[in-house]
């Protein structure tokens, strides 16, 4: 087995599994600061992994949206979990659109306990957000072992960098 395999392995283990994972998702605001810089912003969302993709459904309105609509460049980090990394996010529309029906379901199922309660389908701006993961570290034994996963070229690399 290869070390990105392993680095997989790992993964699905820690999020995988029809696992309800808070994540802490960054995104660039869409205004800079008042010297110009890019204002980096993050907040923590419930994800669903599945095949190096997290799914968060949220609303099309909200700041983090927006944000990815103009840069769609996020970084990410599984708290808990010893992952980070990078990735690129994907509005995939409304929940109830017929081409998220299969994402939908497992979603619903994951987040059971509370979807309902936080997420109103029938209005077309709750939306499903796809985290397609581009670069990621995936630490083990408390940093004895890294994985340094490039999900884009599916290899293992040397360069311990998640951009």
């Amino acid at each position: 087995m290869s070390k990105y395999q392993e680095g997989l392995k790992i993964i699905e283990e820690r999020c995988g599994n029809n696992k309800d994972n808070v994540i802490s998702l960054a995104t660039i605001a869409t205004e800079p600061s008042s010297d110009g810089n890019p204002i980096p912003i993050v907040r923590d969302v419930d994800a669903y992994y599945e095949d190096c993709v997290f799914y968060v459904v949220t609303y099309a309105k909200s700041n983090k949206m927006r944000e990815i609509a103009q840069n769609k460049e996020v970084a990410f980090s599984v708290n808990f979990q010893w992952f980070s990394g990078n990735g690129i996010g994907e509005n995939l529309g409304w929940v109830l659109d017929p081409k998220n029906a299969e994402i939908r379901t497992k979603l619903r199922t994951v987040f059971a306990e509370w979807y309902d309660d936080a997420n109103n389908e029938k209005d077309e701006n709750c939306c499903i957000l796809a985290i397609r993961l581009t670069r990621g570290t995936v630490i083990k034994d408390h940093g004895a072992v890294r994985y340094n996963m490039d999900f884009v070229n599916k290899i293992e690399t040397n360069e311990g960098k998640t951009i």
